[in-house]
């Protein structure tokens, strides 16, 4: 099979092989394709990447004590074992009849050799299981905390710039339909008088003026509004009204200070 033109096979063998679990013969064929092909090389070096990452925002563990009384052990077999096959080298020209004692030594040292690698081998790919599971769980936080923020953030679909007579800009309004908010910043130094609001008018291409909303004192304001309110509607105006604004139904009854084109943004 051509590895280069199996692309989903060649992405699980390379992920396979820079983890470390993919072993002999294969392990081989892989590396011997990875020599021949630079497509196989890139496939590796990227997976290489992502695992290097991953150990980034791990946690470092620290090994559990019987770990290392596990690799004694499995030192001292090993050790055993070397002195073991030396003493049968010195002895090759007169061996010995060896007892049933020794053999069963033999056969001790051996299984208790294959049991420490064994050991050993099982607690490194647990703890590799554990450390992959809590960068999943690291970076699936990550990502819900990303999400979480552009949700929040405001999706600005509607812009309109008020200027007065002058044609000089007096207020910004824009439109988030995703918090159904209308946001208007004061940009200019106005300050209408105590017993006096702002009144916000949306002006449709036909028929009368319809109120979105009267402002506070403040230099931002934020009025609840729907897309419909502000949908297909070319252009918005502020009045100076009495203390708290009036009914949508008599229209504009004070001055029109500002006045200005609204836009739709293409998301």
């Amino acid at each position: 099979m051509n590895l280069t033109r199996n692309p989903e096979l060649l992405d699980r063998l390379a992920a396979s092989y820079s983890l470390g679990t993919l072993h002999g013969g294969a392990r081989r064929r892989f590396e011997q394709l990875a020599r021949e092909y630079p497509q196989v090389r890139a496939a590796a070096l990227l997976w290489q990447g992502r695992w290097s990452a991953f150990s980034e925002v791990q946690t470092p563990i620290q090994p559990d004590a019987a770990v290392w009384t596990r690799i004694v052990n499995l030192l001292q077999a090993e050790d055993a074992n070397i002195r073991l096959a030396r003493q049968r080298e010195a002895a090759v020209s007169k061996p010995p009849v060896p007892s049933l004692a020794w053999w069963r030594g033999l056969a001790l040292a051996g299984g208790l050799a294959t049991v420490a690698a064994v050991s050993v081998e099982l607690w490194f790919q647990r703890g590799l299981e554990d450390a992959s599971r809590q960068q999943l769980s690291a970076l699936q936080a990550q990502l819900q905390m990303a999400q979480a923020a552009l949700q929040a953030a405001p999706q600005i679909q509607y812009v309109a710039v008020l200027a007065d007579g002058k044609a000089d800009a007096s207020m910004l309004v824009t439109f988030d339909p995703r918090h159904k908010q209308l946001v208007l910043q004061r940009v200019s130094g106005f300050k209408e008088a105590d017993n006096q609001s702002l009144q916000l008018w949306a002006l449709p291409q036909q028929g009368a003026p319809r109120s979105l909303g009267v402002m506070g004192d403040g230099k931002l304001e934020q009025l609840t509004a729907q897309e419909s309110d502000v949908n297909a509607i070319p252009a918005l105006a502020i009045s100076l009204e009495p203390k708290g604004g009036v009914p949508s139904s008599t229209g504009p009854t004070g001055p029109v200070l500002f006045k200005g084109s609204l836009i739709r943004r293409d998301l």
